[in-house]
């Protein structure tokens, strides 16, 4: 993915900064009440529930956002269309600052704007993972920059095709302008419109590119040290985890079990041929 080789430039100086202050690290993992990490012992195992196919809602804008910020920080020039220029077409009333396109957004920032969106309108982790998928497929194929001067416009652009194609309960443009109060409903229709264009209406979202997009994702958090949530497994969940995985055994082994029979069922009738040739 375009954002994983985006951040590599800035893991690579915090690898070396790490390494610098091993000393300092091997303190905090070795001193009581100065862990910050969370890990399994004898006693306690600790467990990620975020998944494939259900992530963690939080954590995934997170790192968006940061894939976002690390594309913004580390372009390779500032090319961008009319259509997404905040200063053309403004997301609120207020006044753009005159530095809006070169002073780069904090991580922060992006991710407090795509919070706010995905909170307002109720959308899915699977969306947040989408909206990357259509970000990175916009500047790939428009041959353009996310920049200051169109962050915003491009990630909303993006937000909302995603939520059309992926959610179920899509939400519609007039929506949006109730959570952007200044923004109009002609303004999202056009920005819709370009966005589809410059996709040259490719909006197929494989389950490969989806399942790369998100492992992805979470190589980039743990290259940033921003952890999913870890829980303690209970017996109640640990109960549910056997039950589950006795229910995926037993039908592997029907599976099996109906791939055999398709399998003996073939040969007998290959012998039943055979035999037929051989008496005629």
């Amino acid at each position: 993915t375009l954002f994983l080789n985006k951040s590599q430039t800035d893991v690579r100086e915090k690898r070396k900064s790490n390494y610098m202050n091993h000393v300092t690290l091997f303190l905090f993992q070795t001193s009581p009440g100065l862990l910050t990490k969370k890990y399994s012992s004898c006693s306690t195992i600790f467990i990620d529930d975020s998944t494939v196919s259900q992530p963690n809602l939080k954590s995934t804008i997170k790192c968006v956002a940061l894939a976002i910020y690390y594309h913004i920080k580390n372009r390779d020039s500032n090319r961008s269309l009319d259509i997404f220029d905040e200063k053309k077409h403004p997301l609120s009333r207020e006044k753009v600052p005159d530095d809006y396109s070169v002073v780069d957004p904090e991580h922060k920032l992006i991710y407090r704007f795509i919070r706010t969106l995905f909170s307002s309108a109720q959308l899915t982790a699977e969306c947040a993972i989408v909206t990357l998928v259509y970000l990175e497929r916009l500047l790939t194929y428009a041959e353009m920059d996310i920049c200051p001067c169109n962050w915003k416009r491009i990630v909303l652009g993006a937000i909302l095709l995603a939520s059309k194609v992926w959610d179920d309960q899509a939400v519609w443009n007039v929506d949006y302008c109730q959570i952007l109060k200044d923004i109009t409903v002609e303004d999202m229709n056009e920005m819709e419109r370009h966005f589809l264009e410059l996709l040259q209406f490719n909006i197929n979202v494989p389950a490969s590119v989806y399942a790369k997009y998100y492992f992805d994702l979470r190589s980039l958090a743990d290259d940033n040290n921003l952890s999913f949530p870890l829980e303690p497994l209970s017996n109640k969940r640990a109960q549910k985890l056997e039950a589950i995985s006795r229910l995926c055994e037993d039908k592997y082994k029907d599976l099996s079990k109906s791939a055999m029979r398709r399998s003996i069922s073939a040969d007998n009738l290959v012998g039943i041929k055979n035999a037929q040739a051989v008496l005629s």
